[in-house]
């Protein structure tokens, strides 16, 4: 009895010893990890923990760890390197990408070592250099975003191995290779996203057998070729192909697709009358091709479409006096072409405020804006031969300019080197000045289509979700006195705690103007996907609406918390030992002048109307700046007849 006893205790201590081995283990990898990445300041919190076991970190939106026991299987870390050069080499880039003692082979086997990762997401921390094969060791891997960094070559193989990867996502980066054909491969697969690369090469046919994809985005690199079958994508919902040279014909798309965005290429031919069959069509982008034909009626009339554009292009005809248009239909772009006729009623007014451009066509309506109708009536003959004639003179008279130019740098002294300069500058300002005006697409179907500098993926952040009204009475025990943080003219601000932990703070909002169910679900939608580090992140809503869900009493915004107060109180002096350093200072305004750059350039159309007060920006726990009610005018303009009365917390 006495050794069984013994060895009872014996296995237990060896297993004590084993668990905070292996904890102390991944610590220390975590550790090496923070090294190889220069010791980026959103790191300091692994130092700052009490118990030195990173689990116990409290989660934030620029740092995560999760574990399971004592394994890791989620490790997030979003930096704030988001210069993008206008040029890169293969070299590391001073105070931009890290710095050239970093090896990129020797951070992916340190990363490997955490096998039980199940999401691995490091967002602009320069990372540089051809991303290794050897990645794939992380078999377990479901997530995987390494968008907004330097890394270039070939997206690795071996990645095909991944058979439990659902989402990878490598927006903005340097790979230069083929599109792999390999993703076929992987069954799981759902979002793939390799936008703002340098990629080339034809589409493959393969892509069409990752039969899961709902999301396929591979916008802004040199893919060209034809766009192949896509019929087997039973589940695809958008498809981005946007700034690309791809050419042929429009094939038919799967029924299921919500957004589509092929602009700025050179696809050719008419719109297939299949396009009008997408009933779930909402976004529809074909501008900048050089597409013929009629548009087809239906594609005016699907039921859920609400952005339509179809700006220069080469469609002609007239559209037909009966045309009608969905009541979901906001936007219409049909400038730059050569339709003629009469604009039909349906876009001839502003109807529940609808925008119509139709500026550079031969419409009866509007001729100051519009060519003589012989523009419109030439054949595609004649059309062609003036392109053709068109283009051996643009031809011509670029090789004279750049023999003139070759001459003047070879004869010139730095002033007329200035001048040529100023010329460009000049030459770049006009063509700005005469591009097709109107709102993009790209802020109606999702704020990750931005400026490549702020571009993160969706997973960088909390997946903004809906919240039921149950969820948000236990976070708050029924709102109960201890929760309730104050009042404003904006609505009243609650502190919550989510069933997972994580403090939340939740705004009421009571709206002032009548909206529908879907129309509410649209703009909450919008502001869901104003995303930036240095915007306090809106995680979700709930909406409260009467029985019959034919009006909405209430909107609950819930937020993630931010603890360290409001800017204002650190520059009060109530507090001297709180008072920020003049360099605190300095990246405070830092933070704050890169949200509302985003907030006004960053999107198209930007959102103007801010309240930009001390008392509205708060300090999380690395002293980083964060601006909070913004983009409330998306869903109510009351708000800002008013002063903003609350920040979303404070000291």
């Amino acid at each position: 009895m006495a050794w069984q006893l013994s060895f009872l205790v014996m296995s237990i201590t060896c297993l004590m010893l084993f668990r905070a081995s292996e904890q102390s283990s991944q610590t220390e990898l975590l550790q090496q990890l923070r090294k190889q990445l220069e010791y980026p300041r959103q790191l300091d919190v692994w130092n700052n923990n009490p118990s030195g076991d990173p689990c116990n970190t409290q989660p934030t939106s620029l740092v995560t760890v999760v574990c399971e026991g004592n394994a890791i299987t989620e490790l997030k870390i979003v930096g704030d390197r988001i210069t993008k050069p206008p040029r890169f080499s293969g070299y590391p880039l001073p105070n931009i990408s890290l710095s050239e003692a970093f090896a990129i082979d020797s951070f992916v086997t340190t990363l490997t070592r955490l096998t039980t990762l199940r999401v691995v997401i490091l967002v602009s921390l320069g990372l540089w250099g051809p991303l290794p094969d050897k990645i794939h060791r992380l078999s377990s891997l479901q997530v995987l975003d390494l968008s907004s960094n330097f890394l270039y070559g070939s997206i690795p193989p071996k990645l095909s191995a991944m058979s439990k990867l659902h989402t990878l996502t490598l927006d903005g980066n340097y790979f230069n290779g083929t599109v792999p054909d390999w993703f076929g491969s992987l069954s799981n697969l759902t979002v793939l996203r390799l936008q703002g690369n340098r990629l080339k090469g034809p589409i493959p046919a393969s892509v069409a057998k990752a039969t899961m994809l709902t999301e396929l985005a591979l916008a802004g690199n040199n893919i060209s070729g034809e766009v192949p079958l896509l019929g087997g994508l039973n589940r695809i919902e958008m498809l981005d192909l946007r700034d690309n040279e791809l050419d042929g014909e429009l094939p038919d798309m799967p029924t299921v697709l919500v957004t589509v965005l092929l602009s700025k290429n050179s696809f050719k031919g008419e719109i297939p009358e299949k396009f009008g069959q997408l009933s779930r069509l909402q976004h529809l982008d074909l501008s900048f091709n050089f597409l013929e034909g009629s548009p087809p009626e239906k594609l005016f009339e699907l039921p859920n479409i609400s952005y339509l554009n179809l700006a220069a292009n080469m469609l002609s005809g007239s559209l037909a006096s009966s045309l009608t248009c969905s009541s979901t239909l906001g936007f219409v772009d049909l400038s730059t072409n050569r339709l003629t006729g009469d604009l039909p009623a349906c876009l001839n007014t502003n109807l529940n405020n609808r925008v119509i451009k139709f500026d550079g066509n031969c419409f009866s309506a509007d001729p100051e804006h519009q060519h003589e109708a012989e523009y419109c009536q030439q054949t595609h003959k004649e059309r062609r031969s003036s392109r053709d004639v068109g283009l051996v003179v643009t031809v011509v008279g670029i090789l004279l300019v750049v023999l003139v130019l070759c001459l003047l740098l070879i004869a010139s002294n730095r002033r007329n080197s200035q001048r040529v300069t100023a010329e460009q500058q000049l030459l770049q300002k006009h063509i700005k000045e005469n591009s097709t005006p109107g709102t993009s697409s790209e802020l109606l179907v999702s704020a990750r289509y931005i400026s490549q500098a702020v571009r993160f993926g969706t997973q960088i952040m909390p997946t903004h979700r809906v919240f039921s009204l149950e969820e948000l009475k236990e976070a708050t025990k029924c709102f109960e006195r201890s929760a309730f943080l104050g009042e404003g003219s904006i609505g009243k601000l609650y502190k919550g705690k989510l069933e997972n932990g994580t403090l939340i703070a939740i705004r009421c909002l009571a709206l002032h103007q009548r909206y529908s169910i879907r129309n509410l679900k649209l703009r909450l939608d919008l502001l869901a996907k104003l995303r930036h580090p240095n915007l306090v992140c809106l995680l979700g809503h709930c909406i409260d609406s009467a029985v019959d869900e034919s009006s909405v009493k209430r909107v609950f915004l819930v937020y993630e918390y931010v603890p360290n107060g409001t800017l204002s109180y650190y520059l009060s002096g109530s507090s001297p030992d709180k008072t920020l350093k003049w360099c605190d200072r300095l990246q405070v305004l830092i933070g704050i002048a890169r949200a509302v750059h985003f907030l006004h350039t960053g999107i198209i159309p930007g959102s103007l109307y801010n309240r930009l007060k001390t008392c509205s920006i708060l300090l999380d726990e690395h002293h980083i700046a964060k601006l909070s009610d913004y983009g409330l005018s998306i869903i109510t303009e009351e708000i800002y007849k008013h002063e903003v009365g609350l920040p979303l917390v404070w000291n």
